[in-house]
């Protein structure tokens, strides 16, 4: 709750006079309730109390400092008052809390304390803690050293003032509270001195890239231990990384949770563990556990960003130096989904030297490093273990496992004698699951993004590296492609006409794409997909083309049609680097910024998409770390690919072309000269950033957002106009609501999906998602969940509309209101 400042100045009060009377007992509550009301700020007034502790008898100081200890073991962990005692202790850092004369659990309690802080401030308390016990022959505990070694890197004086007592000080060859660390710890310690000094040895990797004399120190360490017996030891500890920490830090009031990263000093460990597993010969399995601890490493953090950069570098800097088709698959697999400029750059450098090597574009490297994952055909191996058979298949966007007996029937779960006879291979088929789906997964994205790149491939070339390959086979054989000029498509073993006449040879081949194609035939490749069955991993048939209408032939160089959207701005940044498109993230200062761009080399161009931070007047909508929550959107214009720069204000304002050098400035490109299949595809990506990030998409932002601006905004979004998008949706509803259980309840209204239950009707908007009901249009908030288990509409022509999703399953449950069971919903109702 809050309180007065005359409140708080009569708590000040008390305190001081409680201090002045030295009473102990009643001190230590009324320390806290202050703090509490303060929120652990000291500033003011409330400083009164420290200098009336500091005027009082050391015998005060010295209980002071014990009963302060002891209260904060005796709370919850995580717990505000922790956090307040240790600000306590920040403020009372001229006092000698830790002198000669202070007792051993005291100490013992100070020591505690400090170990459960992420860094500690107060560094010539740490040494003076660490002299008392080392003079008294006590070993410092492990946690201890842990918080000396991440203030020695993190504080901005660390290394200055505690240099000498890191430089001799005997710790854990780790830091200890990580799930990885205690494991390595743990076996360390019953393996004996050669491993400790391997790992002790990683935590030397304090450098970007490892020398050539740290190398030859680690295949020193690594020859008498074994490459084996390394690699067996070193993948386990690095599939830990990320777990929650074993022994959790205390949180600060500003800045990122220490829990949700990683410890400092145990990074640098990790980035020596992952170069050792490069001195190594070739496995699949060290390939596969650094790719996921460059995911791992990378993912956000709140009011950080992404978790540990270097330890993403260093695991892509050892898969680099790896040879083999598995370390190259997790490179190329890594370069579609990491969206961090650092270490993409790195995977680029890494995927272009070994292009190089090969004699190969980057673009044929990307191909040829799909591994088949022992896929024998299409999508599809068996293995025969003993009386079992594994059935290993693609399905769509997944890999599924599956057995059958010795009499062919179908089984639940693994065997048990799989299980008893068979673990390596039981172990290798679920790690090809895993790998299968991450790698169908970024492949479907590299071949989503192809439609810009001008790709024309020698027909053999193509035969190889897509359709008959055995995993991308199982994405090629669902998409069209154009053989010297004829549309084809994959069915019953053949690629076919659309009259489903067979094509068996050709010269060239290039991937289809409805721009420049009548509405009739594509419309009629989509009742030949229909007609055969096939789910495209992403829209292509039913791709939405963007021409020009009249407002951009009148504005004549830029498009308005994405203006004036309110986006989430992180959600808009993953999904613009997602798409191959750069931007900078949106800063409350005084700071310039370039539009969102797509730089487009095989044409030429270069798109920008205009943004700017969203009002920087509200700052209860900015994060800790500065940027702001939303984006304001503008313009989409096109220049030339070297054309200068353009830059605007962080907060928003007008977009100037940065002049360098007498450079005279240049023009953006009239719309009508822009490629119609770069213009589309260009305005798609756009259509995208607004359509899943808008905050018009929000359910729960029916009252406008904070303070209500952004209101009119959301009602506007979502539910007015049908986008490109929401118009192929609703396309597509029309086809598919006549073959649903509840077709007799539902019908297409313009821009609404209709849905008559038995208490209400109901009109979804098929851009949204947002609901109305009767009587007099009355909002209806549904915030969706993902559930596999839902049921499903059936076919589906493409896959990755999550609002189609979306769209379908509420009027599953709507059609069927009586049996809604969600109490936030019925209260609606």
């Amino acid at each position: 709750m809050p309180y007065s400042k005359s409140e708080r100045a009569e708590q000040v009060r008390a305190v001081v006079d409680l201090v002045a009377a030295e009473d102990i007992e009643q001190l230590v509550p009324e320390l806290l309730r202050l703090a509490e009301m303060t929120d652990g700020h000291w500033s003011g007034d409330r400083q009164s109390v420290f200098h009336a502790i500091l005027a009082a008898s050391d015998r005060f100081q010295t209980e002071l400092v014990h009963r302060l200890a002891a209260r904060y073991h005796a709370l919850e962990p995580g717990t505000h008052p922790r956090r307040h005692i240790v600000s306590v202790f920040a403020c009372l850092r001229t006092m000698r809390p830790a002198s000669e004369g202070q007792s051993l659990d005291t100490r013992a309690a100070l020591i505690d304390l400090a170990a459960e802080q992420d860094v500690h401030y107060d560094t010539g308390q740490l040494i003076r803690l660490a002299e008392l016990e080392q003079a008294d022959g006590r070993e410092l505990p492990g946690e201890f050293v842990a918080v000396v070694r991440r203030s020695y890197l993190t504080l901005w004086n660390g290394k200055k003032t505690l240099g000498a007592l890191v430089a001799q000080l005997d710790g854990p060859a780790v830091n200890p509270g990580e799930a990885w660390s205690d494991q390595a710890l743990a076996e360390v310690a019953e393996l004996g001195d050669e491993w400790r000094r391997l790992l002790a040895h990683a935590a030397t990797a304090t450098a970007a890239r490892p020398s050539a004399k740290w190398d030859k120190t680690g295949r020193a360490l690594i020859e008498p231990l074994g490459a084996d017996e390394v690699r067996e030891r070193l993948l386990p500890w690095l599939r830990l990384v990320g777990r929650p920490r074993t022994r959790p830090l205390l949180e600060p009031r500003y800045g990122p949770d220490p829990n949700a990263t990683l410890d400092p000093y145990n990074a640098d460990a990790l980035r020596g563990l992952t170069w050792l597993l490069s001195l190594l010969p070739p496995h699949p399995d060290a390939a596969r556990t650094l790719g996921a601890l460059v995911e791992t490493a990378l993912r956000k953090v709140a009011g950080l960003g992404p978790v540990n950069p270097k330890v993403a570098n260093a695991a892509v800097n050892a898969l680099a130096r790896i040879d083999g088709e598995a370390a190259l698959a997790e490179l190329a697999r890594l370069a579609t989904r990491v969206t961090f400029k650092g270490t993409l750059k790195l995977l680029n450098t890494g995927l272009d030297a070994r292009a190089e090597a090969m004699g190969l574009s980057r673009e044929e490297i990307e191909e040829l490093a799909v591994p088949a994952y022992g896929l024998t055909e299409a999508g599809r191996v068996e293995h025969r273990l003993g009386e079992v058979t594994a059935l290993l298949e693609v399905r769509g966007p997944k890999a599924v496992l599956s057995w059958r007996n010795a009499s062919g029937k179908a089984v639940k779960s693994v065997p048990a004698a799989v299980r008893r006879d068979h673990a390596d291979e039981l172990k290798e088929f679920k790690g090809a699951v895993k790998d299968i789906d991450k790698m169908l997964s970024a492949q479907s994205e590299r071949l989503d993004r192809q439609f810009l790149a001008r790709r024309t491939w020698p027909y053999a070339a193509w035969r190889e590296r897509y359709l008959d390959h055995p995993l991308v086979g199982t994405l090629a054989r669902r998409l069209l492609w154009t053989v010297d000029g004829t549309p084809v498509g994959y069915t019953d073993g053949e690629l076919r006409t659309l009259a489903d006449a067979p094509v068996t040879e050709g010269t060239h081949v290039e991937l289809w794409h409805p721009v420049g194609h009548e509405p009739a035939q594509i419309v009629a490749w989509r009742d030949w997909l229909e007609r055969h069955g096939i789910t495209q991993p992403f829209k292509q048939a039913h791709r939405e083309v963007y021409l020009l209408t009249d407002a951009e032939r009148t504005t004549a160089t830029y498009s308005n049609r994405f203006a004036a959207h309110v986006l989430r701005q992180h959600q808009f940044h993953s999904l613009a680097a997602m798409r191959g498109w750069h931007n900078k993230l949106r800063l409350a200062v005084d700071d310039e910024a370039p539009p969102a761009v797509r730089e487009l080399p095989q044409w030429g161009l270069r798109a920008e998409y205009w943004i700017g931070g969203d009002d920087g007047e509200n700052y209860e909508d900015i994060t800790d770390s500065g940027s702001f929550l939303r984006l304001r959107t503008d313009q989409v214009r096109f220049y030339p690919l070297d054309a200068p720069q353009n830059s605007a204000h962080c907060c928003g304002g007008e977009y100037r072309m940065w002049l360098r050098d007498g450079v005279d400035p240049v023009d953006p490109l009239p719309l009508t000269d822009v490629p119609p299949l770069v213009l589309s595809e260009v305005l798609r990506d756009v259509d995208l950033f607004v359509g899943v990030a808008s905050v018009g998409n929000d359910p729960t932002w029916q009252d406008g957002g904070p303070g209500g601006r952004f209101r009119e905004y959301w009602t506007s979004y979502g539910f007015g106009e049908l986008g490109a998008s929401a118009e192929t949706r609703r396309a597509l509803l029309e086809r598919l609501i006549p073959r649903l259980a509840i077709a007799d309840r539902c019908t297409i209204e313009g821009r609404f999906l209709h849905v008559k239950g038995t208490r209400h009707t109901y009109k979804i908007h098929l851009g949204s998602g947002n609901i109305l009901m009767t009587p007099n249009d009355q909002y209806l908030c549904i915030v969706p969940k993902s559930n596999p288990a839902a049921p499903q509409a059936g076919y589906l022509p493409y896959e990755g509309d999550r609002m189609l999703a979306v769209i379908l399953s509420k009027a599953m449950m709507l059609a069927d209101d009586l049996k809604i069971t969600d109490p936030t919903i019925l209260s609606q109702l």
